[in-house]
């Protein structure tokens, strides 16, 4: 097991990663734990699998779980269900003093971080991320949203957890497609600013999404993907600590380099409506390669590193182009989106762009009307 630290003054948690957290979840959230009931707020995918577990390991430190059930998938991040999980959380009579427990992937993250957020002006809130996205991006950092009908993450607030539990076990429960979204995330942190991580995805990637030398025993095989994911989240979670703590709220920049891929994915994501015809993992892959695409047009990139990405991407079974998503819009379309995005300053949104693997920085000067004339070439 790894703790790693997030070191924010008088807000520093941890982030545990090992196996088999989730089982024995009472023992690990003890000190943070005061009441005999524990409100837990997960979705119906999430609680088919761990309920029970969860509730046993409770039961055996003398607690009872209390449960929202959500329904699953990324329209579960509206105003309806954010009602719903803070009337939850007063019925069940939180307080300033309660950590409420967050479990599931990135959906159930941020709308019951926001909740807690929201709950008599702040309650604490424990994150256990059960995806891989969730594991090495979401559940670390303190940013919590949901949609609106402007926008991706609209409407939100920075609030850091109390602790955070990622259990490496939960991974064997995702369908391929899941892992695969939440490897973009773990690219991504070789991309902004670790050429030598973004070269060990490339040497590693399918241990991390379950694949192996199959010469090798069913226990070699388990033990080579656990090692590669374990360390695929910990160096992940490593870095983005570093940057969180240097930057908490994006008021200097850096935090800023950690949405590589975002302005253009979430604008592919309020096209194809929120929906599983492109999950944010997707999004974002496809978003990178936007980003490295128009770097190389902008003159500040080789394209010799941008057909780079594009192949680990492609080979890892992510989406790298627009015109295979089918899209039925314009690149003023897509870029109009983009003028709704949170970032959104004076009328200037800053683009995160790179000057090589491993080399991102934050570009303050793009013309909106020159990435639509991009975007209309990629989806051609």
């Amino acid at each position: 097991m790894h703790d790693v630290a997030v070191a924010l003054e008088g807000r520093a948690y941890d982030v545990r990663v090992g196996r088999g957290l989730i089982a024995d979840i009472a023992q690990h959230c003890d000190g943070f734990l005061h009441k005999p009931t524990v409100p837990i707020i997960t979705d119906v995918n999430v609680a088919q699998l761990y309920k029970d577990v969860v509730e046993r390991s409770l039961a055996g430190a003398g607690r009872q779980a209390r449960w929202l059930i959500l329904p699953a998938g990324e329209a579960t991040k509206v105003w309806q269900r954010l009602e719903q999980a803070v009337d939850f959380l007063l019925n069940e009579g939180v307080d300033r003093q309660d950590n409420i427990v967050a479990l599931g992937g990135g959906v159930i993250g941020d709308l019951a971080g926001l909740a807690a957020a929201m709950v008599k002006r702040g309650c604490g809130f424990i994150q256990v991320p059960t995806t891989l996205l969730a594991q090495v991006d979401s559940s670390v950092g303190g940013k919590t949203a949901i949609n609106t009908a402007a926008g991706k993450n609209l409407a939100g607030a920075f609030h850091q957890p109390s602790l955070v539990l990622a259990d490496v076990a939960a991974l064997s429960t995702l369908p391929l497609r899941e892992l695969r979204a939440g490897y973009a995330e773990v690219v991504k942190y070789g991309l902004i600013g670790d050429a030598s991580f973004f070269s060990w995805c490339e040497r590693h990637a399918t241990h991390v999404l379950g694949e192996t030398d199959q010469t090798l025993s069913e226990s070699a095989v388990e033990g080579s993907i656990a090692e590669a994911r374990q360390q695929a989240i910990v160096h992940s979670v490593t870095a983005k600590a570093r940057i969180v703590t240097r930057d908490e709220r994006e008021t200097t920049g850096e935090r800023a380099l950690l949405n590589l891929g975002h302005t253009f994915g979430h604008a592919l994501e309020a096209e194809t409506g929120y929906s599983d015809r492109l999950l944010h993992g997707e999004a974002v892959a496809v978003g990178m390669v936007l980003a490295a695409r128009y770097s190389v047009r902008s003159g500040l990139m080789e394209a010799s590193d941008a057909d780079r990405i594009s192949r680990h991407l492609s080979r890892s079974g992510l989406p790298i182009s627009l015109a295979a998503l089918e899209l039925d819009c314009s690149g003023a379309q897509l870029a109009d989106h983009m003028t709704h995005d949170k970032k959104m300053v004076g009328g200037n949104l800053p683009f995160v762009l790179m000057r090589g693997i491993g080399k991102a920085f934050l570009y303050r000067n793009v013309a909106l009307a020159d990435v639509a004339a991009f975007l209309d070439a990629e989806l051609a």
